[in-house]
Order: C-alpha cells, then sequence, then structure tokens
C-alpha cells in the first residue's frame, strides 16, 4: 500500500504546474515636465499556466498600465517581467512583437477591431501572420464557436457592440495563446451582452488550458477568477484566492 503525506502531494501537484508570468518588484515611472511620475510600485506575483487572474482598483490605481508591461507593451523601470521564462526587458521591439503573436491574447474594451476588414478577416489576420495555411476555415471555425455563424462577411459597423467583442474574442485565440489578456472586456456592453461575453471567454479560456490576466472594475465578475489582486496608487494592498 502507497501512503503520502498532504505536503507531499502539495510538492508534487507544484512542481508539475509551470509558471506562465513571473512579475518581480516591478516599478514604472514616466519623466514628466515638473516631477517624476510612479505609477506602480514594487508589484510581484506570479501565476501558472490555465490559472484566472483579476486585476482590480480605482481609475488610475495602475491597472492597465502593469497589464500593458505583462504583455511586454511597454518597459519596467524597475524589476521584471518574465513570460514563459522569458525575460521581457532582454527582447527588442521585434522580439517582444515576435512573443506576443506566438504566445500571447488580446481582448480590450474598444474591441480594436480593423474596420475596413470583414469579421472573417479581422480574425484571420493573427493567422495569416504567422502563416497559416488553413486560416480561413480556422476563422470560420472560431466564429461559428463564438455565436457568429451568420456574421462572417459582416464588416464592424454592421455588427452590435456584443458582436465585435466576440470577433475579438475569436481573433485572441485564434493563435492558440499560453495567455490572454482582457482589459475591461465587458466595459463597452450592458449588462445582459456582458454576461453572455464572460461565460463565453471563461469557457473558451477553460477549453484552451490558457492563463487568463483580467482588469476589471466591476467586482463581481474579478470574483469569478481564482485570484484577485487589487492595486491603490500603484501598490498592491491585497492578493486574495477566491
Amino acid at each position: 500500500m502507497l501512503f503520502i503525506c498532504l505536503e507531499e502531494i502539495v510538492l508534487i501537484t507544484t512542481q508539475n504546474m509551470s509558471t506562465i508570468l513571473k512579475v518581480n518588484n516591478l516599478t514604472k515611472t514616466y519623466n514628466t515636465d515638473s516631477n517624476p511620475l510612479t505609477v506602480l510600485n514594487n508589484v510581484s506575483f506570479s501565476l501558472n499556466e490555465g490559472d484566472t487572474f483579476s486585476i482590480v482598483g480605482s481609475s488610475g490605481s495602475g491597472k492597465t498600465t502593469l497589464l500593458g508591461l505583462c504583455a511586454g507593451l511597454d518597459r519596467v523601470s524597475n524589476g521584471s517581467v518574465e513570460l514563459n521564462n522569458i525575460r521581457l526587458d532582454d527582447l527588442d521591439e521585434d522580439e517582444r512583437a515576435a512573443l506576443r503573436n506566438k504566445y500571447v491574447g488580446f481582448v480590450f474594451q474598444s474591441f480594436q477591431l480593423i474596420p475596413t476588414l470583414t469579421a472573417l478577416e479581422n480574425v484571420m489576420v493573427p493567422l495569416e501572420l504567422r502563416g497559416e495555411k488553413d486560416a480561413a476555415k480556422t476563422a470560420k471555425d472560431l466564429l461559428n464557436r463564438v455565436g457568429l455563424e451568420n456574421r462572417h462577411h459582416h464588416y464592424p459597423t454592421q455588427l452590435s457592440g456584443g458582436e465585435q467583442q466576440r470577433v475579438s474574442i475569436a481573433r485572441a485565440f485564434s493563435n492558440r495563446p499560453k495567455i490572454l489578456f482582457a482589459d475591461e472586456p465587458t466595459g463597452n456592453l450592458d449588462e445582459a451582452t456582458s454576461q453572455k461575453v464572460e461565460q463565453l471567454i471563461f469557457d473558451l479560456n477553460k477549453e484552451a488550458g490558457t492563463t487568463l490576466v483580467m482588469v476589471t472594475h466591476d467586482l463581481e465578475l474579478a470574483a469569478k477568477t481564482q485570484r484577485v489582486l487589487t492595486l491603490k496608487g500603484g501598490k498592491v494592498i491585497s492578493d486574495v484566492v477566491n
């Protein structure tokens, strides 16, 4: 008979988990005409593959800045960010863009769709950038998965806000990302549409085993993630496991 203690189970489980994002003593300061402005101060956390994580806080607390730094859209002033065990500050702009295209998906509050492209073409863009041969088929499958079977050839202006966000979600998952960054993904949607979009993000995220990092002002939405980090004045004031 095999006996194993609880501490050994926890150790084995931890060893089998792979860290996808590690933020260590991150500080971001902008130089202004008067005095330097520190918008993030000594922020640290790490996430494993498949985790769901929310960043909350009042306006100006540094939420979106933190998200951008984690995704390599900007450089830290001090500290470090490692994405998939790659230190972002060791990379130049082109290398960080290539890393994002390989490992990262984005969903924004403002949808960020290309207005001159159809829904299908918007989803195809990252696939074509990766050189995938079946870009059209993959894009169609994703649009069908998010409930837009009859909207493939519609332009963004012909779609409702909820439909545009569904296109954005399909595009975000098109490169099979290891981590999804969502910045206020329901901020421009009504309550009923928000709930549908929320469920869609969580369902697709679970199916793909993707790590979710979400900025939101909606505490009820944040409570649906496994962990909630609260910022105030650029500092971490709580880090709670749900």
